[in-house]
Parts: C-alpha cells; structure tokens; sequence
C-alpha cells in the first residue's frame, strides 16, 4: 500500500503509466491496447496504491477460482474484466500483490479522456456504472462471452496497429462503445445468474433499510444515503443500484424513497404527529423536502394525505 506519508502517485499520461509498469509504449498517444495472451508481453502488477488519469479496462484470462463473493465461489471461471475511471485510486489486492514478484499476463485498454473529446461518448462513458464497481464484482465472463469481448479488443488493437487514416477514430470509437454495451449486457447477466446471492442481497438491504426507519435514533442521524447502506453490504452503491434496477425495476435511491413514503404514511395516519415532526422523525432536515418528495410520490401533500383518516 502506499505510504499515508505520501501523496499518491498519479500517471498523467499513458506513456508515463506503462513505463512505470514496465510495459511498451503506447500504440498512440491517447489510446492503446496491451495484448498479452496473443503475445508475449508480460504486465509487472503495481505494488503500491495509485491514480491513472484514464480509462482502464482489463481482461484476466484466469482467475483461479479463488475469488469469492462473500461465501459464494464466482459463477464462472473463464476470466474476467475490470473496469477503472480516470481519478479513482486503484489498490492492488492481495493476490496481485503476491504476483507482484513475478509477471501475470493479461489484456488491457487504455483510453485517455481526451481521445473521447468530440464524440457521444465522451458524455456515454460517465453513464456505464461498472466503472465505479468494486474489484470483487468484476464481470466473469462465460466462454463465449470471453471470446465475444476479445474479438473487439482485437479489432482496436489491429485499427490502433494500421496506418492512421480520417476513419480510424471512428472505427475505434465504435469497437469501444459496443465493447461497454456488451459489458452492460454481461452484468445483466450475472445479476440473473447470481440470483440467489443478489435475493440474498435485496434481504439484507431491505433489512438495513427496516431497521433504520424502527429505530428513533438511527432516524434522527437523517436519510439514509446509498452509499451508507452500500457499504453495510461490503458492495458498492454502482453495484447495489445496478443489482437492484435488475431484480425490482428501481435502483436503490428508489427503494429509499419507497420506504420514506411508507413510514410516512403510517405516521401521518396512525399519530398525532405535526407533519414538521414526522418530517425530523424521519431524518429530514427541512420540512419542504419531506414535503416535495411526499408530494412527487403521492400526487397530495402530508395533509391532504392526512386528512382522508381525520
């Protein structure tokens, strides 16, 4: 890990990443793709904690089956991608550290933000979730998966490899932007397939939610945030609102919002209440939020609502 003394390194350009890493240079200065399965390049794992000012995404040919999703070994064991955005800090885990002495090989893209200027996805790219997912809900793909996501990755390296022509840019663009829909597909996926660990889950979750509102003191500490019920889950919030979205139709701020309203209604039915005291009960700060949020949920006010038990 890195020092706590130190700042944390930042690789500003994709030139100054891989050299650090022990990697070629890149195949442009905005964009490149390490390839080693189909060759014989070699990545070196980095040993401290660090900062890229651009997109990564990375294929693992083998993950050995050790990776597990709380007591659940991974559903498929034929690789997996990692996503990362520009800006995150990026720790190496446990078992990158233990390679750390020796090389893995594996297939990486590298996208510098600015080679997105101009284009749709520029905008799209901040809109795929998985980037700001946790290293332990990677995307594991099935064989055919694999091979579907390695065709692309094969087609930008071999665009990236020809002679740059007026096309080429939009070539590229295009592989990526169907290589992350593909991805968006793959995660539908395996929320399906991990059904039963995801009901599990959406239990937990609805559990923590339960649990906030019946306690007066965890109300009165406000709204529960996402994050805050993410990380209860040892999942983070992209993750917890992509799974949900998948299972129930709504992402997790909805759920919240579905529970806000239903204590609501309990207590503007069931005690004497002032809608102002409701509201502090329920972690609101300001009476006009509570108010706008009842309101956009109903279609009436706390006393319009109040007023049909009167």
């Amino acid at each position: 890990m890195a020092n706590k003394n130190n700042a944390l390194r930042k690789f500003t350009s994709l030139a100054e990443g891989l050299k650090a890493f022990g990697g070629p240079p890149p195949l442009h200065p905005l964009i490149t793709v390490l390839n080693g399965i189909d060759s014989s390049l070699v990545f070196h794992p980095p040993t401290e904690s660090h900062i890229l000012s651009y997109y990564k995404i990375s294929f693992r040919p083998n993950l050995g089956g050790s990776l597990r999703y709380g007591q659940t070994h991974f559903d498929y064991n034929e690789g997996g991608l990692f996503f990362a955005a520009p800006n995150q800090i990026l720790a190496p885990n446990e078992r990158e550290l233990s390679e750390a002495a020796c090389s893995t090989r594996e297939v990486a893209i590298l996208i510098h933000p600015d080679f997105l200027l101009n284009s749709p996805l520029a905008l799209k790219i901040k809109k795929y979730e998985f980037f700001s997912y946790a290293v332990n809900e990677a995307l594991h793909l099935s064989e055919k998966e694999k091979e579907s996501i390695l065709s692309l990755i094969r087609n930008i390296e071999e665009e990236l490899g020809n002679r740059i022509d007026e096309l080429s840019e939009d070539v590229v663009l295009s592989q990526i932007e169907l290589l992350l829909n593909y991805a968006q597909r793959f995660y539908k996926r395996q929320f399906i397939t991990r059904k039963t660990i995801n009901n599990s889950l959406l239990q937990k979750f609805e559990q923590l939610l339960h649990d906030h509102f019946d306690d007066e003191e965890k109300s009165f500490q406000g709204v529960p945030t996402v994050q805050h019920l993410a990380e209860n889950l040892s999942i983070s919030s992209g993750y917890l609102s992509d799974m949900l979205r998948t299972l129930t139709g709504q992402n997790a701020q909805q759920h919240i919002h579905d529970k806000l309203i239903e204590k609501a209604k309990e207590k503007l039915s069931n005690t004497n209440l002032s809608v102002s005291e409701i509201a502090y009960e329920l972690g609101f700060e300001h009476l006009q939020s509570f108010s706008k949020l009842f309101r956009n949920k109903t279609n009436e006010t706390p006393l319009k609502f109040r007023a049909k038990f009167n």
